[in-house]
């Protein structure tokens, strides 16, 4: 598990800060229901949608959101209300 800083972030300076990690870098850390099989939505798509890992970033674990719809998704946390994306 890797753990991300305020130096890992790209385009800081855009609405759109990202941060590079590999599946690899992440903690799964499913919940219960997802555990189970079951998904958020009945279709799989959302505004919102909670994944089953979380990242390592400044020193606390944060869990991971996904937008979906069509066949694209955005991968992304929040810290004190600024969405980080994740690719």
């Amino acid at each position: 598990m890797r753990q991300f800083t305020d130096s890992d972030l790209h385009n800081t300076d855009s609405l759109y800060p990202t941060l590079y990690a590999n599946r690899t870098e992440l903690v799964d850390s499913p919940l219960h229901w997802q555990v189970m099989g079951l998904q958020q939505t009945a279709t799989g798509y959302g505004r919102q949608l909670t994944m089953r890992e979380k990242i390592h970033y400044n020193g606390r674990l944060y869990r991971l959101y996904a937008t979906c719809y069509s066949n694209v998704a955005s991968v992304w946390f929040t810290v004190k209300g600024r969405k980080i994306y994740v690719n």
